[in-house]
């Protein structure tokens, strides 16, 4: 991945995993590279993304949305689960997969694995196109671990204990 040919061949990565073990920090890191070989990037929170889209469906503005986000040649999408979504917007999202498969790179990273997503979009079989199409051509990494933003308070003695033993470090990376 660190060579961006992922980029060129219009494949997906779709970072998996619990909040702080650095999905968002390995995004931003492949998007830095991308930009620095000349790629057009668009880093978007998925509330945020949803939030527009879902506006845009409703003033009947969809299209040019679609447009405008399937233009860069890599779009990421941080942050994916945190929220569930309604219907409108899922339905705009898978508008915004199809049109951008096979077309341009999306990396996703996501709380949430795959299995819920149908829960997370408010309709299974949504999620199930949505994920048809990202994971056709993609890497998938399921990043496992604690929190790197907890660890300090883990071992000052202040970490809830409720959550202490929460993901064993280790990662796994999966490529179809």
């Amino acid at each position: 991945m660190g060579t961006l040919a992922f980029v060129a061949d219009g494949r997906n990565v779709i970072l998996l995993g619990p909040p702080g073990v650095g999905k968002t920090h390995l995004a931003v890191g492949l998007c830095t590279a991308a930009i620095r070989h000349g790629e057009s990037v668009l880093f978007v929170r998925a509330g945020q993304l949803m939030e527009d889209l879902r506006k845009a469906q409703a003033l009947n503005r969809l299209e040019h949305r679609l447009r405008y986000y399937a233009r860069p040649k890599l779009l990421v999408i941080d942050e994916f689960g945190v929220w569930p979504y309604d219907r409108l917007a899922a339905n705009a999202l898978f508008g915004l997969i199809a049109a951008r498969y096979e077309r341009g790179s999306v990396i996703l990273t996501a709380n949430k694995g795959f299995a819920d997503w149908g829960e997370v979009l408010g309709d299974p079989v949504v999620a199930s196109a949505i994920l048809d199409r990202l994971l056709h051509h993609s890497h998938v990494l399921n990043i496992k671990g604690e929190s790197y933003r907890l660890r300090e308070k883990k071992k000052s003695g202040l970490f809830p204990s409720a959550l202490v033993g929460i993901g064993e470090a280790s990662q796994e990376v999966q490529q179809p």
